[in-house]
């Protein structure tokens, strides 16, 4: 369903079609949980049995370790309080449900105009709120505030048919989930973006800061978090994840070329004289083993040979952080146009790798300017 949402939208947001099946997906969310869970044994749920404190702690902690601590300095202990406050709260809910745990519509399969589901291997008894708060917040469906609105008074509507449900205090719950919710995946993107590095992960980072800041301004759960609500407020200015931080021109063009340094560094046509050459000789060659020589660093076989290497990771995440360092600078100060050169012996393998991963490095992490790649000796080879 994820990628109708992405291709099916119209000038005005989005279609009905795709209304309708937030719709069906809800129904038969509600299936799931107040149905077919009151016959499940629920002890043979992996890992755990059950959405409980402790489980919520859990999820806290990962924020707090894989996010919040790389970027917001706080005290460990009132925030541990806020969490405990939070927690408490949220364990008032009725948790006699089965819990999805990743109920999102990428785990939405839509086959003859119906919904089909996936990835509900993580399931557990819980709260209704939770599954209803992955949907509506999922990072980068990025759903407008009116709709999820829209979405959660039918959902609350359709429960009642088959649930006795408080709408007030259903929804007072419901915010609670979404910011813990919102703090689970942040911690993720933590983890898989920032330190493992993978683009998907950090592209969602802005999305998920924008709930959060859309949480701040609308949710009032009455609870007294002072530690955790203004470090919430600090990541949400966090400048380095802001739109606004591009260029108001949208026309900031990094330019990422490979080149053999037999051929010499590539010359500077842009007159700027600046921008970086990195020398990727040091660093591991499949171009010694005959069995690679045929390949380039666009390849399956080369990616896969040097992506596992350490030396290729610190040489990248080194790389990435001086040439970031320059973005931001640039951007600020209204420039246009960054060159970057990675060179090796031959220019076919080891520089061609290392372009391809920081372009797609730095498209993720600042989706608002130009990347572009040039392989000099592949062109030159053709």
């Amino acid at each position: 369903m994820f990628s109708l949402l992405e291709n099916n939208t119209s000038d005005i947001g989005i279609t009905d079609g795709i209304t309708r099946l937030y719709e069906e997906s809800l129904k038969e969310l509600i299936r799931f949980q107040a149905v077919a869970g009151k016959s499940l044994d629920y002890s043979y749920c992996y890992p755990y049995p059950s959405f409980d404190a402790r489980s919520m702690k859990w999820d806290l902690n990962y924020f707090k370790y894989y996010f919040l601590k790389l970027h917001i300095p706080f005290h460990e202990g009132r925030i541990e309080d806020d969490f405990d406050t939070l927690v408490n709260y949220l364990a008032q809910a009725d948790s006699d449900y089965f819990m999805y745990r990743d109920f999102q519509s990428r785990n939405i399969l839509i086959k003859d105009d119906r919904p089909y589901f996936i990835d509900y291997q993580g399931g557990r008894k819980g709260p209704l709120q939770y599954d209803l708060a992955s949907l509506l917040f999922q990072v980068k469906a990025d759903l407008s505030f009116e709709l999820r609105e829209y979405l959660l008074d039918y959902y609350i509507s359709e429960l009642s048919s088959v649930v006795t449900t408080d709408s007030e205090s259903f929804k007072k719950h419901y915010y609670g989930f979404v910011l813990i919710r919102l703090l689970q995946v942040l911690g993720a993107y933590g983890f898989r973006g920032l330190i493992e590095k993978k683009p998907h992960f950090l592209s969602s980072i802005p999305f998920a800061l924008k709930n959060l800041d859309w949480w701040l301004n609308h949710a009032d759960l009455q609870l007294d978090m002072p530690e955790l609500t203004s470090s919430l407020i600090s990541l949400t200015r966090l400048t380095k994840y802001q739109p606004a931080g591009k260029p108001s021109t949208g026309k900031f063009t990094l330019s990422i070329r490979s080149f053999s340094y037999r051929h010499g560094i590539p010359e500077d046509k842009n007159g700027h004289g600046g921008g970086f050459v990195f020398d990727c000789r040091a660093l591991p060659n499949p171009g010694r083993e005959e069995r690679y020589q045929a390949f380039n660093g666009r390849d399956k076989i080369i990616i896969d040979f040097l992506e596992h290497k350490p030396d290729v990771i610190v040489f990248l995440n080194n790389a990435e952080k001086l040439i970031s360092q320059s973005i931001d600078n640039y951007l600020e100060r209204g420039f246009d146009k960054l060159e970057v050169n990675f060179g090796c012996t031959g220019g076919q393998h080891r520089s061609v790798y290392c372009a391809e991963e920081m372009a797609a490095r730095l498209r993720s992490k600042y989706p608002g300017i130009i990347v572009e790649t040039n392989h000099l000796m592949l062109n030159f080879s053709r």
